[in-house]
């Protein structure tokens, strides 16, 4: 017995297990999402959708659903700027090109709760690495309440998103040695510069480099929990949450847990709309 169906036979347990662990997860959340119940599960009150309708008027929701898209559009901006322009380099063979693979690759080689903790220990305000260095060289004024400050605060976690671009970076440099080589040297014969190349030639043959890489940093950054949550914990005043420090947060309240798989649900349909649409852009592409 050959084809998809002799496949099936060995993944069908593993396809079970799963099938059931998820069944089981989403129909526990979407059944304590309709009540009010707190973390022992006792004495539950059904209130129907509710807590639906308390989370979308939520204005901390709001601003954590805010923060996530904002960051993740951040992100992809960055990606599609500076990580190119990063791959570009390393793939051209620049010199120390090892050393800038070990500082921009790290942070996807390394949990990121170790990275977020020890950066938001640099961030600190009286002793953070940050702060003492700008003082040492005679730039005190500089120093910030980085965990105090909104303003302070969102340019500490932009630099930080900033400095996870190690995976776009190497799907730009996969892709990129996957480029016929005889148009970048046709182009070299013709007299185009350097930048005319990246930009005129590689940038638009790596399309769908960059849906991918979108699509993946939108999704990704659903999951940055660990990057908030260790480096500024959604502080001052959860002006940095994103949607799953706030979840989190919402779990620890009391008979909040109902309020907090309402939250999960409305942030998981948001997710898996994303994941429709990128399959959706991979198929007409392919």
């Amino acid at each position: 017995m050959r084809g998809p169906w002799f496949a099936l036979i060995f993944l069908a347990p593993l396809l079970l297990f799963y099938s059931v662990y998820f069944l089981y997860s989403f129909g526990i959340l979407g059944m304590v999402s309709t009540q009010q119940v707190g973390l022992t599960f006792r004495n539950a009150v059904d209130v129907g959708l509710q807590n639906f309708q308390l989370v979308l008027t939520d204005p901390a929701f709001q601003r954590s659903l805010f923060n996530t898209v904002f960051f993740a559009l951040f992100l992809v901006g960055v990606s599609l700027t500076l990580g190119f322009f990063l791959a570009m380099l390393l793939a051209s063979g620049v010199r120390m090109r090892r050393w800038y693979y070990t500082v921009f690759l790290l942070p996807s080689l390394i949990p990121m709760s170790l990275f977020a903790t020890v950066y938001g220990r640099m961030l600190e305000t009286r002793d953070g690495a940050i702060n003492e260095a700008l003082r040492s060289i005679g730039l005190g004024f500089l120093a910030q309440d980085w965990l105090g400050d909104p303003t302070a605060a969102y340019i500490g976690v932009l630099v930080l998103f900033t400095y996870t671009i190690g995976l776009p970076i190497m799907y730009y440099t996969t892709d990129v040695a996957q480029v016929n080589a005889s148009i970048v040297e046709s182009a070299t014969l013709d007299g185009a510069t350097v930048w005319q190349i990246y930009r005129i030639i590689l940038y638009p043959l790596l399309k769908s480099t960059h849906i991918t890489v979108l699509l993946s940093v939108i999704l990704g950054s659903f999951r940055s929990f660990d990057i908030i949550f260790f480096s500024t914990a959604g502080q001052p005043g959860g002006r940095t949450d994103i949607t799953g420090t706030y979840i989190y947060s919402a779990t620890l309240g009391i008979d909040r847990v109902g309020f907090a798989a309402a939250a999960s649900i409305i942030v998981l349909v948001i997710a898996l709309t994303i994941s429709i649409i990128q399959i959706f852009v991979r198929r007409r592409m392919s």
